[in-house]
């Protein structure tokens, strides 16, 4: 027999669920939503296409087949620290976290809702990349294997990097300061996927190996290139590495998350949403 307080909390879950549909859907229908997430795809095509008949010397593969998991693994973890930051930051300034705290659950529907959109369009964004770059990069390792380990990777990347996201979103004090996650995304992932792990000085290599971009990045090259191509990781694939330590990730923004969520939502009242929003006026 089912309580009130279970059945109010699945029924914020099934709004939050709802309420990630709508924001997915309202994402891909404004024009700034759709260069937000066509344009990094568009590029990354445009770059393939110009290196599609460079062949690497001893290999059958393309420079488009090198650059293809770099890009993947760009859109998993940009989407997962970028967008969900973004989003309650900016959701606290237009009230919307006021308006979430204010109903019964309403945070938990809230945090569903982040999750499920930042996975709908992540997962949009990665196909947008996925499915030109199998037709235009030569040389790749394609198979039921492949489509196994690149929808584990894309679980674990969202799973690894949306609650540190979250968190990272709930520590910001404005609007202003939300380039900075980006920023220093793509610093970590030009160092833990572009460039050869092998090449970096050996305590660089614990560096970018602690954090879970290095996996997601790896668990993609291992889904896709050919077994030759292992000599350019350290010797080896790391399996168990890939799963293990996006999961310490995973469980310490899970646990972490919630928490300064909460801490941020009890902080917010009307006094303070109009406080920011006479600051952001006065800046304008």
């Amino acid at each position: 027999m089912t309580t009130p307080a279970l059945n109010a909390r699945r029924v914020a879950v099934l709004a939050g669920f709802s309420r990630g549909w709508i924001e997915t859907r309202q994402n891909f229908t404004e024009t700034v939503g759709i260069i937000v997430h066509v344009f990094p795809a568009a590029v990354g095509v445009i770059l393939m296409l110009s290196l599609s008949r460079n062949i690497l010397p001893g290999t059958h593969l393309s420079s488009a087949a090198l650059l293809l998991p770099g890009f993947l693994c760009m859109a998993i973890v940009t989407g997962g620290l970028s967008t969900p930051s973004g989003g309650i930051t900016s959701d606290r300034e237009d009230g919307t976290l006021l308006r979430a705290k204010a109903t019964p659950n309403g945070m938990l529907g809230y945090l569903i809702g982040k999750i499920v959109t930042c996975a709908l369009t992540t997962l949009l964004g990665v196909a947008a990349i996925l499915v030109p770059g199998m037709m235009i990069a030569s040389g790749l390792n394609l198979g039921a294997r492949t489509g196994v380990l690149l929808t584990l990777t894309f679980v674990v990347g969202m799973v690894s990097t949306v609650p540190i996201g979250v968190a990272l979103g709930s520590i910001l004090k404005s609007s202003s300061q939300i380039p900075l996650v980006p920023l220093v995304t793509t610093l970590l992932i030009v160092v833990s996927v572009f460039l050869p792990i092998a090449l970096l000085p050996p305590w660089l290599q614990l560096f970018v190996q602690a954090f879970p971009v290095y996996w997601v990045g790896l668990g993609v090259r291992s889904a896709m290139f050919p077994m030759e191509m292992v000599a350019a990781e350290l010797g080896k694939w790391g399996t168990v590495e890939l799963f293990a330590v996006p999961a310490v990730w995973a469980a310490f923004g899970l646990l972490l998350a919630p928490i300064l969520l909460r801490r941020m939502a009890q902080r917010q009242s009307g006094s303070e949403l109009a406080r920011m929003r006479n600051r952001t006026r006065s800046k304008r």
